[in-house]
């Protein structure tokens, strides 16, 4: 059986919340905040404007940003972050042509046993070179990170960068196709997710979720086509990866005749397939799954939904 994860104690990712644009300021759609009740008030309370605090800041510069700090920094919620732990995030931007969708912020706590990896890579001068990333624990696996880089169709993020699709990675410590399998290996990085992050300028970003057994980053992963040539029928999607901590693989290649599919404002994935914007939901919804919370994230291209991401906690 493929690398799986444990479920943990605790995961990587503390929040994910949803920003949606509404009359020029982005205001909170919905998120998963656990116990941290005080952060989730704080954010209900807060609303940005283009270039304000970190999602506006990402939705202005369009592309993903990473923050690993927040004290002096453009962070609006410093304080709520602090009392509820909070120490770093990550806003990624959801464009489909030049319309911003939303922005999906994940932030993290920091400590000494907390691995895991979210890496933002950027396209410079002809190879995936890393723009930022946060690493928690994960010191040296950080360090070996910032001096590699990618060319196109090598690794993790080469390979998404050019077949311009999500992609499912097992095994990191040991596979070959991972360049950097020894140091992963080292700081128990098992399963890899990466994802093109398309931005109005044509700019090539990649974002990575990097997930380790102690502390990962969802319990389970799961990649759904939505494009309409390879479904066959409009609107919905199908499965084309996934792997859990509890059932293993999701997809077989061997059987892909038997496709498990979803269709529009059906279940989870199905609400992001019909609203074409991330969510972020704990609850009922995520339980009825099986879960404490789900994120799912879709993925436009040339304007049209082409895929939804999605990872169960």
């Amino acid at each position: 059986m493929d690398a799986i994860l444990d479920a943990p104690a605790k995961t990587f990712i503390e929040v994910a919340e949803v920003w949606v644009p509404t009359d020029g300021i982005l205001t909170l759609a919905g998120g998963n905040y656990g116990s941290l009740a005080g952060f989730e008030e704080a954010s209900r309370r807060t609303g940005f404007a283009r270039g304000e605090g970190l999602p506006g800041k990402a939705w202005a510069e369009e592309r993903p940003v990473v923050l690993k700090g927040f004290d002096g920094s453009y962070f609006k919620r410093t304080e709520a972050a602090k009392e509820a732990g909070l120490t770093s995030a990550v806003a990624i931007p959801v464009f489909a042509g030049t319309v911003l969708k939303a922005v999906l912020v994940v932030l993290c706590a920091d400590d000494d046993a907390r691995t895991g990896a979210i890496e933002v890579w950027q396209e410079r001068d002809g190879l995936l070179m890393l723009d930022d990333g946060y690493y928690g624990a994960a010191r040296h696996f950080e360090w070996v990170s910032q001096h590699t880089h990618f060319p196109r169709g090598q690794g993790l993020p080469g390979g998404v960068w050019a077949s311009e699709t999500p992609m499912l990675m097992r095994d990191l410590g040991s596979g070959y196709r991972f360049i950097r399998a020894d140091s992963a290996g080292k700081a128990g990085l098992t399963t890899g997710l990466g994802l093109p992050v398309p931005v109005p300028s044509g700019e090539t970003y990649v974002l990575t979720l990097l997930s380790a057994r102690g502390t990962p980053i969802a319990r389970r992963f799961e990649i759904w086509d939505a494009r309409a040539a390879r479904v066959g029928r409009s609107g919905g999607a199908k499965l084309v990866d996934g792997i859990c901590a509890r059932d293993g693989a999701l997809w077989d290649p061997e059987n892909a005749g038997n496709e498990r599919r979803a269709e529009p404002w059906q279940g989870l994935v199905g609400q992001v397939l019909g609203t074409g914007l991330p969510l972020a939901s704990a609850g009922k919804p995520a339980q009825s799954a099986g879960y404490d919370s789900f994120v799912g994230l879709p993925i436009h291209q040339d304007g049209e939904l082409a895929y939804v991401v999605a990872w169960y906690c």
